[in-house]
């Protein structure tokens, strides 16, 4: 059995990496940023309802809903990726979210403007499936932890500063139609600038890697092939419960902090922190990052942020509010380039689009089931929810540390059974090292 060895043996640095990077990888980076920084509409979903005179009970309804939508997009993206091309599933996606966008303003009764809500997030959600996997196709297998830490980079950016941007465009005028124009135009824009930029299918990177057969398409039994690869399906439940776990600080921990009595700016000082130190220092500690063995700091990564939520226990105060958010905060920037550039190095290279898509579904979705499974186990156990999540956490690095294998260099020709000269573990049909 080959041992757990450095997937990056050369490590090229951020400014070679963008350099060296085609068009549409610029492209798409700054797609990410645009998408982002235009995403106000889950932010001011609930204030513009109530607005308009729809209950706190129906508000909180539709923004379920506009959660659910934001998943089903992400599942759909993929299959939409294969089927039409990395740039027409982005064109489509973006140019169906500017119009109904735009189009909330003017709906009259509740029931349409719920339909709209989930098509519009589903739509906003299309995209991602193509363009990571097209990011990935583009770029040498060598780059793939560096672009994947560029493409968090202009997440976090465009959605640290997406609610001051809003706020500015609501404040102009007082209501909320520059707001859901303007992020609608930006939309509009981005489809624009792909459909110019954006290759209609991939070409091959310099290694010879494809994300599609000859024929632009994955092979048609390509989610069966992923079904039998149990340890990606045990790194996809690793991935939700991490997702599960992070996502917790958005929804129990201000929960906890009010029901303590601490006052809330401690909260605020903490989460500010979190995006502050990501933005700052993600890309320059990826530089060391993408040298280690991938399987390492992936479970070093979920490890601490298993370990800052279970600090939580500990009896609230400023401390331990923004001490154990700054340890699951190293966990983020340490690991999190590596997991979301897992995916596409995890499968055969036909299946690239199959693979990062089912990530993006897992975690999407313990990022939807979390909140909900916080507020429940929170008004059951009270403060004492911080150790089960803790708990989670660490269960999450551990079932990392058996699910990630060693990527190898992918055939220059593959198909369902790719990967053949690597050894299969018994009964799983996955490959192993």
């Amino acid at each position: 059995m080959a041992t757990d060895t450095q997937t990056t043996p050369t490590a090229p640095g951020i400014w070679a990496t963008f350099r060296d990077s085609p068009l549409a990888v610029k492209t798409i980076l700054a797609g990410v940023l645009a998408s982002r920084l235009g995403g106000f509409l889950n932010i001011f979903l609930v204030l513009y309802l109530t607005d308009r005179g729809y209950s706190a009970e129906e508000a909180a309804f539709a923004l379920g809903v506009y959660g659910i939508g934001g998943v089903a997009g992400v599942f759909l993206g993929g299959t939409l990726a294969e089927r039409l091309g990395a740039r027409n599933a982005t064109v489509l996606g973006m140019a169906a979210t500017a119009a109904l966008t735009a189009a909330l303003l003017y709906l009259p009764d509740y029931g349409l403007l719920l339909a709209a809500i989930a098509l519009v997030s589903m739509a906003a959600q299309l995209y991602r499936p193509a363009s990571t996997t097209l990011l990935s196709d583009l770029t040498s297998r060598d780059g793939q932890v560096m672009i994947f830490a560029m493409y968090r980079f202009s997440l976090n950016l465009g959605t640290t500063v997406a609610p001051l941007l809003g706020f500015a465009l609501y404040n102009l005028d007082d209501s909320y139609v520059l707001l859901f124009w303007g992020e609608g135009i930006v939309a509009l824009g981005y489809a624009v600038l792909a459909r110019a930029t954006i290759p209609a299918r991939p070409r091959p990177t310099a290694a010879g890697e494809t994300g599609a057969d000859a024929a632009g398409q994955a092979p048609a039994d390509g989610y069966r092939v992923l079904l039998r690869d149990r340890r990606y399906l045990l790194f996809l439940l690793a991935a939700m419960v991490n997702a599960m776990v992070y996502v917790q600080y958005l929804s129990t921990l201000p929960l906890d902090v009010k029901a303590s009595g601490m006052p809330i700016l401690w909260y605020t000082v903490a989460v500010s922190a979190n995006g502050f130190i990501v933005i700052a220092f993600e890309l320059g500690l990826t530089k060391l990052s993408q040298k280690w063995p991938m399987k390492i700091t992936i479970a070093v990564a979920w490890t601490l942020i298993g370990l800052g939520v279970a600090l939580y226990s500990l009896p609230l105060g400023a401390a331990v509010v923004i001490g154990a958010t700054l340890v699951w905060t190293l966990g983020e920037i340490v690991g999190g380039p590596s997991v979301f550039a897992y995916p596409a190095l995890a499968g055969p290279a036909p299946l690239r689009g199959r693979y990062i898509s089912a990530f993006q579904f897992a975690y999407a979705l313990g990022m939807a089931v979390g909140p909900a499974l916080g507020g429940v186990l929170f008004t059951r156990l009270q403060h004492g929810v911080w150790a089960v999540f803790g708990a989670l956490g660490l269960f999450a690095a551990v079932l990392g540390v058996a699910a990630v294998r060693v990527p190898v260099a992918a055939p220059a020709t593959a198909g369902p059974e790719a990967d053949t000269a690597e050894p299969q573990d018994a009964g799983t049909g996955s490959p192993r090292t």
